[in-house]
């Protein structure tokens, strides 16, 4: 097939395009090349056209002869206040809709969009006596005390999370959360307004060579690894307790290919993970353990808005997609403590 990659020059954009290229399709890559995913001064790969999706003119020549798009371009990061919103809505949200209008207008029907946990918001919970339940935001007086599980909002126990399936409600607590949810709900809608297909893949803690290195836009694992550099050791804030589910960029590429090959029909969304869920703590000390550094530091710092725990169910991407993750993160970490980082 030949395939209009966007974000192709990214960290996951770059893997997701060999990994199509080493599944036997043409592949035509853009990016916009923003500073944020890429850093000041960095240089466009040869074979990648400098475009930035909103541009309605020079997108719509690129989709002539084209089977699906990989949508992987986007700002990313939970935004560093509410002045990032703007930035969000035109680049991730406004970007998709010009695209799906292109794709409409070239007759492209297939799209491969690059969703993300933040979607779920603060996952899923289970209380002893009441089962499942949405908790309430965590009190700050709870968190100074040091107390950092979720409550109970009916009887005010300590509740447990479980693993998050795709049919979870979908309750965006961030600027990139909110613009990621706008991207599947505008592609469900493009969807049933035209017949056409879209894999929602919701890409939960993406690792891996060539990840950015520490910005407000990082994730945990290359901010630890920026610590270790530095010559410094990772700071874990809270008591090191949250659980995540770290999936390697490889397996992100592998779940793209698969989606690209036998995405159903209509509009679907995935999970990707590794089904192996991690503590946050448990990520540091494989990173400080590999590099032979002294273990990390539980500063008991929280932010108010972060997410307790958020793991996610691997079943369903394997049972309709046939994907499931390769690599262990407790093996790709420590791979990933030597692994060059993007500056």
């Amino acid at each position: 097939m030949k395939i209009l990659l966007t974000g192709a020059a990214g960290f996951i954009g770059g893997r997701v395009w060999s990994a199509l290229r080493d599944a036997g399709h043409e592949v035509v890559g853009v990016d916009a090349m923003l500073p944020a995913a890429h850093g000041p001064g960095a240089q466009v790969p040869s074979d990648c056209r400098t475009l930035d999706i909103r541009d309605a003119s020079a997108l719509a020549p690129l989709l002539d002869g084209v089977d699906a798009v990989c949508h992987q371009a986007a700002m990313v990061g939970a935004g560093v206040n509410a002045a990032d919103a703007p930035a969000y809505g035109s680049h991730n949200d406004f970007g998709t809709t010009v695209l799906l209008a292109e794709m409409f207008a070239a007759g492209v029907g297939r799209l491969v969009l690059a969703s993300s946990m933040v979607v779920y918001g603060q996952g899923r919970y289970d209380c002893p006596e009441h089962g499942p339940v949405e908790p309430a935001p965590r009190t700050r007086a709870d968190l100074d005390a040091g107390v950092f599980e979720h409550r109970c909002p009916q009887c005010g126990s300590l509740v447990e999370w479980r693993l998050v399936d795709e049919d979870a409600p979908l309750r965006p607590r961030s600027l990139y959360a909110a613009s990621k949810t706008a991207q599947e709900h505008y592609a469900l809608a493009w969807a049933e307004a035209t017949g056409g297909t879209v894999t929602a893949l919701r890409y939960h803690n993406v690792y891996g060579p060539y990840m950015p290195r520490d910005t407000p836009y990082s994730g945990v694992a290359a901010i630890f690894r920026s610590e270790l550099e530095s010559g410094d050791v990772p700071r874990v804030f809270e008591d090191g307790g949250q659980m995540r589910d770290f999936v390697h960029v490889d397996d992100v590429a592998a779940a793209n290919v698969a989606a690209v090959q036998s995405g159903p029909d209509g509009f679907a969304a995935f999970n990707v993970c590794s089904g192996r869920p991690i503590s946050i703590m448990e990520v540091a000390a494989e990173l400080c353990e590999a590099r032979g550094e002294a273990p990390p530091v539980v500063t008991g710092q929280y932010r108010s808005g972060d997410v307790r725990h958020i793991v996610a169910d691997p079943a369903r991407a394997a049972d309709v997609l046939g994907f499931r993750a390769a690599v262990d993160p407790r093996d790709g970490l420590r791979e990933f403590a030597f692994a060059p980082l993007r500056t």
